[in-house]
C-alpha cells in the first residue's frame, strides 16, 4: 500500500494503482449486488404486474405490506436471515451463513419490494391507459403482461437501476449474515466500516470513492434512460 501523509492522495494512488485488496472487495461487491438485482429483478418483475393486473381479496393490504417493505431496515433483513440460515435455523443444514450466497439472500429481500412495487405502479398507470385496447385485442391479464412489462421497459430499467443502488449501498443486513470475512465476504461498505474503525483511512477512502462513483454512474444512468424514453414516446 503506497505511504502517504495525505489519505486522500494515498487513495487515489491505491485506485490508480490498481491495489489487488481493493480490486478483490470491489469486484465481490459487484458480483453479490448483481446477482441479488437479477433475482431480485426475475420476482418481482412478474410479482409486481400480476398485482396491477389481477383484483383479489387483500390487494390493497398486500400492496400497502409492499410499499411499506420499500423501507425495510436492512439490520432487520439481515436479523431474519441469519435466524433462517443459523444452524439453529430452519436451513441451516445448507452452511450458507457467512458466505456470499448469505449476503445475495439478504439483499434480493431488501431490492424485491421496491422493485415489485415500483413495477406495480408503472403496470398499472399503462393498463388503465390501454385498458380498452387490449380487451379488444381479446387479451386477459395473463397476455396482457408482457405486452405492459416491454412498453414499461424504460421505466423499469431505472426501477432496477434504484434497485441496485440500494443492494450496492447496503451495509447492515450484509454485514449480520456475511460477517465481513477477509477475502470471502468483505464488501466495500462493511470494508469501510472496518477499516475507518482501524484508522486505515486510505483504504476506507479509496472504496468510499469507488462507491460514490458508482452510485454516481447508477443515477447517471438511471437519469440518461428516463430522457430517452421521454424523447422516444413523448
Amino acid at each position: 500500500m503506497p505511504a502517504s501523509d495525505n489519505p486522500f492522495s494515498t487513495a487515489f494512488a491505491l485506485i490508480l494503482g490498481m491495489d489487488q485488496s481493493l480490486i478483490t472487495i470491489v469486484i465481490l461487491s459487484l458480483q453479490v449486488s448483481l446477482i441479488a438485482v437479477l433475482i431480485a429483478s426475475l420476482l418481482a418483475l412478474p410479482f409486481g404486474a400480476a398485482l396491477a393486473l389481477w383484483r383479489f381479496p387483500g390487494r390493497n393490504l398486500l400492496i400497502v405490506i409492499l410499499n411499506a417493505l420499500m423501507g425495510l431496515p436492512p439490520v432487520v433483513a439481515g436479523l431474519c436471515v441469519y435466524l433462517l440460515l443459523s444452524r439453529a435455523g430452519p436451513l441451516g443444514q445448507f452452511g450458507l451463513l457467512f458466505t456470499p450466497t448469505a449476503m445475495v439472500i439478504a439483499q434480493v429481500i431488501l431490492v424485491f419490494p421496491i422493485i415489485a412495487a415500483l413495477t406495480r405502479q408503472q403496470v398499472e398507470t399503462l393498463h388503465n391507459e390501454y385498458a380498452e385496447q387490449l380487451r379488444s385485442l381479446g387479451l386477459n391479464q395473463l397476455r396482457m403482461m408482457p405486452t405492459l412489462l416491454w412498453d414499461a421497459r424504460f421505466g423499469l430499467l431505472t426501477v432496477i437501476l434504484a434497485g441496485f443502488g440500494r443492494a450496492s449501498a447496503e451495509v447492515g443486513a450484509v454485514m449480520i449474515v456475511g460477517g465481513n470475512i477477509d477475502g470471502v465476504t468483505r464488501v466495500m461498505t462493511t470494508s469501510i466500516v472496518l477499516e475507518t474503525s482501524k484508522g486505515n483511512l486510505p483504504l476506507a477512502l479509496g472504496l468510499g470513492i469507488v462507491l460514490l462513483s458508482l452510485v454516481t454512474l447508477i443515477n447517471g444512468l438511471a437519469h440518461t434512460v428516463s430522457e430517452t424514453a421521454k424523447r422516444r414516446l413523448g
